[in-house]
Order: C-alpha cells, then structure tokens, then sequence
C-alpha cells in the first residue's frame, strides 16, 4: 500500500511502521543537522514523498511487497512533484539491527532488486543497457528508470546512510532530469550538499559519488555505500544473464 504523511496518520500502523516513520520525520526535519540531500529534504517538506512497508528483507515475500508498492507508485509519480521519491521502510528485528553488518545488509539489498526485476511484469526499457557497468545503466522497474538509495542500522561513519530500518529511497531519473535541467543551479546545490555531507559524516565523501552519464561513473556503486571508501569491484546484478553473482551472493 502507497502512503502519504496525511494517511499514514489517518491509519492504524503495527509499532515499527509508527516508529520508522516518526524517526525518518526527525531525521528529515533536524534543522541542527540538516541532511545532507538538499532535493531530498525539499520533496519531504513539499509532501512529495509516497512512503510503504515492506517484511522482513530476508523473507522471499518482501520483494512481492516492494513491487506491489513501487508498481503502484510508477503508474503515478508523474503526478506528484519535481521532488518525488519513495520511501520503504523494511520491519528490522532487533536481531537484524544487532547482529547483521553493512556487507550483510548489501547482500540484502542486491537481493530486494535481483528478486525485484525477476517478477517486474514489464520489459526492460530499450534504451537502458542490461549491463551495470555501462555508464548508462540504471535500475528499471515498470519500464521506468530508479536510483536507488539505501540505509541501514549498521551504517556508524556514513550517517547519511544510515538510518534504524533497513530503508531505500526510490527516486525517479525524470525527478533527477529535472534537478540537472539548469547546470548552473544543480552544480551549486551539488556544492552544498558535498558540504553538509562533511558536517553530517564523520568519514570523508565516498569516491564512488558521480553524476550519471559521466563515463567514469557506474550508478550501481552508489546504491549502497560502504561505511568506510571500499566497495566491490563488480556488481553482483546481472540483467542480462537473470542472476544475482553467486559469489557474491555466497560470500
């Protein structure tokens, strides 16, 4: 189910979805310490976000969760504003916040997409290669085009990743088409941005932050960062073969 902040209040949630909700207000509104996303903290203050919940990411049924909402929210993002994203917030076992590091929960997240694209009902868009490390590649869902950004419990220097929940963030590339529209004004907000992520992070910014199209940049790097500069050399999705890298996956 797609929720705004005006149903989630008017709707009778379990605990976690009432306090996932209420800590990602905080984390959004703290005017102390302003995250660090300047079009992310508008489309929150505008309202432009759809938020939903999902099961516990390592059940099999969560990612039939996710593609019932992200369907849902692709037949009508169009509509919502320039600073649209969707917001999943994941039920997080007290065992899972605990006990789960950050490269076990990237493991979880490869996992939410590969499943993802393996029940998307509709075609990978054509002019999207199927390979991750084309610099055009982006996740598609629905025949749309999605950044995805997540954050995890077990992120401790990159608090800009980190949140209670296992959470993603959906946004679509026309919202971010739109962002880059002016150069000037988007090379200034990038500005601001790189700089309150070095208030809000107690590590520097990670290399893998790029823009899309460069030919340098791979967008799948920046999905999931790692709470220190590493990263893995290859990305374990593959479209094209319709499998999650084993080795990857196994490790």
């Amino acid at each position: 189910m797609l929720f705004t902040k005006e149903s989630i209040n008017n709707n009778v949630l379990e605990q976690w979805q009432n306090d996932a909700i209420a800590k990602f207000s905080s984390k959004m509104a703290d005017k102390n310490s302003p995250f660090p996303c300047i079009p992310a903290s508008q489309g929150f203050h505008l309202n432009q976000f759809r938020y939903g919940f999902a099961s516990d990411p390592r059940n099999i049924s969560s990612a039939d969760e996710l593609a019932k909402i992200l369907g849902e929210y692709s037949n009508c993002f169009r509509n919502l504003g320039n600073y649209t994203s969707l917001i999943i917030f994941y039920e997080t076992s007290w065992e899972l916040k605990e006990q789960t590091s950050v490269e076990s929960f990237e493991k979880l997240f490869w996992k939410q997409l590969y499943r993802l694209a393996k029940i998307d009902c509709q075609e990978w868009p054509r002019q999207i290669p199927t390979d991750p490390h084309n610099p055009l590649w982006e996740f598609c869902f629905h025949s749309e085009q999605y950044f995805v950004y997540c954050a995890t419990p077990s992120h401790k220097n990159r608090m800009s990743r980190h949140f209670p929940y296992f959470m993603l963030a959906i946004t679509p590339r026309s919202v971010l088409v739109e962002f880059h529209s002016s150069k000037h004004h988007a090379a200034k907000i990038k500005s601001n941005i790189r700089k309150r992520l070095t208030d809000y992070d107690t590590i520097g910014i990670h290399p893998d932050l790029n823009s899309y199209g460069n030919e340098d940049n791979f967008e799948w790097k920046q999905y999931f960062l790692h709470d220190d500069n590493t990263a893995i050399s290859t990305c374990p999705f593959h479209k094209s073969n319709g499998q999650l890298d084993k080795n990857f996956n196994n490790k």
